[in-house]
């Protein structure tokens, strides 16, 4: 027998992956590698329930060869970037900014590129792994990685190798993406569900500036539907994405259901929608 032939089962398909991101979504403590492996598996049907295993392993291989017994924030910080950084060569470029790859936690391990995000995925589970206390910073257009108490504010520039950031450092990173001071608020631990959706957000924004990419899109939509909270308007951009793509009726009829839904709010708005579901209708005849 092939070794390399897989069993059908162990590719499962889109309906099972996006009910096993459901329910991850929905445990006390969702698991961030795995929501970001079924993301993964969901845009790269090849990566199967065998790729999601070896990514899981691969993390927790890499977790192994820090050091033993190191202890507080820097320590940790320093550890893991002369791993991360130096020996593995984790980090990012502009042109990464390109691919949808940046955006799937097993291409990141298999490349060592990636998107701030993702970058900061791969160095919050392997520290996470080893015991380090780490969390995910979400300044408005690049993400990072802090270490120990938040109060001490050691933070870690994973796709810049992990270059240690100064407070100083994190505000001029917040201010050249917002232009305004950074808010003391950009700096608390992100939140794993937080940190999903913006990786689906990235990956809408990818596809959006690439019309002959709706595939990707719409699913990433339908992830991001699936997180217990969500932006509502996600709905309406389901059902602009459904006519875009030729499904008119289907498209039309969720308008018309997120028309319902913001009518008691907004009138004029669910009005708008109303207008442009009859417009799909019509690309009916």
């Amino acid at each position: 027998m092939n070794p390399h032939h897989h069993e059908p089962s162990d590719r499962p398909g889109p309906d099972e992956l996006r009910r096993r991101f459901a329910e991850e979504a929905r445990e006390e403590r969702p698991d961030l590698a795995l929501l970001c492996l079924l993301l993964g598996a969901v845009a790269d049907p090849s990566l199967g329930e065998h790729g999601i295993d070896a990514a899981q392993i691969e993390l927790d291989e890499l977790a192994g060869r820090l050091p033993y017994g190191v202890r507080g924030g820097r320590a940790w910080a320093s550890a893991l970037a002369e791993l991360l950084g130096e020996q593995c060569g984790f980090a990012g470029s502009s042109a990464d900014y390109q691919r949808l790859e940046s955006s799937l936690l097993h291409e990141v391990l298999r490349r060592r590129r990636g998107l701030p995000i993702l970058l900061s995925v791969v160095w919050i589970e392997v520290a996470r792994r080893a015991g380090a206390p780490v969390y995910g910073v979400a300044l408005p257009g690049h993400f990072i990685v802090g270490f120990g108490d938040p109060d001490e504010r050691v933070l870690a520039d994973p796709f810049d190798g992990g270059r240690p950031l100064s407070g100083q450092d994190a505000e001029l990173l917040a201010a050249g993406a917002t232009g305004r001071p950074l808010d003391e608020s950009m700096l608390v631990p992100a939140q794993t569900l937080d940190i999903v959706l913006r990786i689906l957000n990235n990956i809408r924004a990818w596809a959006a500036n690439r019309p002959e990419r709706t595939d990707v899109a719409l699913w990433a939509v339908d992830l991001s539907l699936l997180l217990p909270s969500h932006p509502a308007r996600l709905r309406y951009e389901r059902a602009q994405l459904l006519v875009q793509s030729g499904q008119f009726l289907r498209g039309a009829v969720e308008m018309e259901e997120y028309a319902d839904v913001v009518d008691a709010v907004e009138p004029a708005a669910a009005e708008e929608v109303r207008r442009r579901a009859r417009a799909a209708r019509s690309l009916l005849n």
